[in-house]
């Protein structure tokens, strides 16, 4: 079991492109492990330092509590130790937390990305602090900030404040909010906490000057010659040639991919298809691509030279 990551050493693996982790499944509907290895072989290859399990990707929302202790398991087993293993919680009361963080300390999990429960504004700022730093006693926490959004940007902020205030467990945040407030919250927390956006790089290329370290990469989960060619004018400080490498592929294919009946992730799913990592499928009653859609994409796919 690999020791407790420091700080610095979270924030040197979410530096630059992260794949985050979509759980692959045959058209049963069961889970597709060999596609899983295949996926996470492919994404250390092509240089993403850390594999991130989410909440949302990672379709925690159409599997049960045993599961995704199996595809945490199976993450970190097969990653063994080759990047920074990010797991994540379904939103789970305090308690399921911490024996899921429990879990991940003996299954060798670096660092734990916690989105505690919301609904209806039920939480304080005070229990939000507790919440975070009963989960940061046990392993590093990362702070996702999809919770945060109904609260609005100055509240969302206060909250985060207060996180990094008084729960210095906490090492890094995921940011799902962007605009407004991913600039406020760079500025705000990037000398305590890495920092990276989810999304496109279009939110990462609004903050990266002001303190974001990274970015979820779409591309280098498929085609990681792009990630890496935007990620490199970004350290040289060639923003013109980044903005075109966003201009030209990152937006035609996420609006075609926002476009098609059953959203982006079904999208993606059909992308892996098409490169031989796994199959579309996904698990009822999500959808998955029909064959008119999977030639569409193809297509499309083909006329942005990105297959």
């Amino acid at each position: 079991m690999p020791g407790r990551m420091s700080h610095t050493e979270i924030r040197d693996h979410l530096t630059g492109p992260i794949a985050s982790i979509r759980t692959p499944f045959k058209k049963n509907g069961e889970m597709d492990f060999d596609g899983l290895r295949r996926y996470l072989d492919f994404v250390i290859d092509a240089g993403s330092k850390t594999v991130l399990l989410t909440h949302g990707d990672s379709l925690y929302s159409i599997l049960n509590e045993q599961e995704i202790a199996e595809i945490t398991k199976i993450t970190v087993d097969h990653t063994a130790n080759r990047a920074m293993v990010c797991a994540a919680t379904g939103m789970w009361p305090t308690r399921q937390t911490v024996a899921f963080a429990e879990y991940c300390v003996e299954t060798g999990v670096d660092i734990l990305m916690a989105l505690p429960p919301d609904w209806g504004g039920s939480l304080t700022t005070e229990s939000i602090v507790t919440y975070f730093g009963t989960v940061g006693k046990i392993l590093p926490v990362m702070l996702v900030t999809n919770f945060l959004i109904p609260r609005g940007a100055d509240r969302g902020i206060d909250v985060v404040e207060a996180v990094r205030d008084r729960v210095p467990e906490v090492a890094a945040v995921k940011d799902d909010f962007c605009g407004e407030f991913g600039r406020r919250l760079s500025m705000a927390v990037h000398d305590s906490w890495a920092v990276f956006t989810g999304g496109q790089k279009q939110n990462h290329i609004a903050v990266h000057h002001l303190g974001c370290d990274g970015y979820l990469s779409s591309f280098i989960t498929f085609k990681p010659e792009i990630a890496h060619s935007y990620w490199g004018f970004i350290q040289s400080g060639n923003i013109d040639e980044a903005s075109r490498i966003i201009r030209e592929y990152d937006i035609p294919l996420f609006s075609h991919l926002k476009s098609i009946a059953g959203g982006f992730d079904a999208g993606f799913h059909g992308i892996y298809e098409l490169i031989g990592l796994y199959n579309r499928w996904r698990r009822p009653p999500y959808h998955s691509l029909t064959d008119p859609q999977m030639d569409e994409l193809e297509s499309m796919c083909e006329t942005l030279g990105i297959l």
